[in-house]
């Protein structure tokens, strides 16, 4: 089977599994909509992720680097035509497994902030860098779903997390493909 095809049958099958257990759970996508209140918190959102790429940058120059040589031999791997979706997906199948099922998940029997480090923690493991290298992208991603996490809790909807997820994914996808900086987080 080919890798492509891997990796959205992978995101593919996390959507479903997060959408059906929101369901057991009757949790919404969108607990209280507010479309002032979501733009901000995604606009919030998506600068202390890049925050957090800069800071990460800037600590482990080295481990940084080599994610960002891992995440331009995935898209150079990819079809162009692949990346934009692939980019969709996965923020989408991500924010609904991570955010919407396993955090309500967990603060059924955890405290909500305890719910949201280990919401975090499953979704940095989902992350692995093959490279040891990269000893630091995961903690990167562990930030990553810390600042998903708080935005959700906060907002009581996914969508600032999907959005801003997509947006970090995209560019750093399509960076990659270009060869500029990249955004340790793109492939998530």
């Amino acid at each position: 089977m080919n890798p492509l095809r891997i990796l959205f049958l992978a995101e593919a099958g996390l959507l479903v599994l997060g959408l059906a257990g929101m369901h057991a759970l009757r949790v919404p996508l969108v607990a209280r909509p507010d479309p002032a209140r979501d733009t901000l918190a995604f606009l919030l959102l998506y600068l202390a992720l890049k925050a957090g790429e800069a800071l990460f940058a800037r600590l482990f120059p080295d481990s940084y680097r080599v994610a960002e040589a891992l995440i331009r031999r995935v898209a150079a791997a990819l079809p162009e035509a692949a990346l934009l979706p692939l980019a969709l997906l996965s923020a989408l199948a991500e924010e609904v497994f991570f955010r919407g099922f396993l955090i309500p998940l967990f603060a059924r029997g955890l405290p909500e902030a305890a719910a949201l480090l280990l919401s975090a923690l499953i979704f940095a493991l989902f992350h692995p860098v093959p490279d040891r290298r990269a000893y630091a992208y995961p903690l990167y991603v562990g930030l990553a779903g810390v600042l998903f996490g708080l935005a959700y809790l906060a907002t009581g909807s996914l969508i600032p997390g999907i959005l801003a997820h997509y947006l970090v994914n995209a560019e750093g996808l399509l960076e990659a493909r270009r060869g500029t900086s990249v955004p340790p987080g793109s492939v998530s």
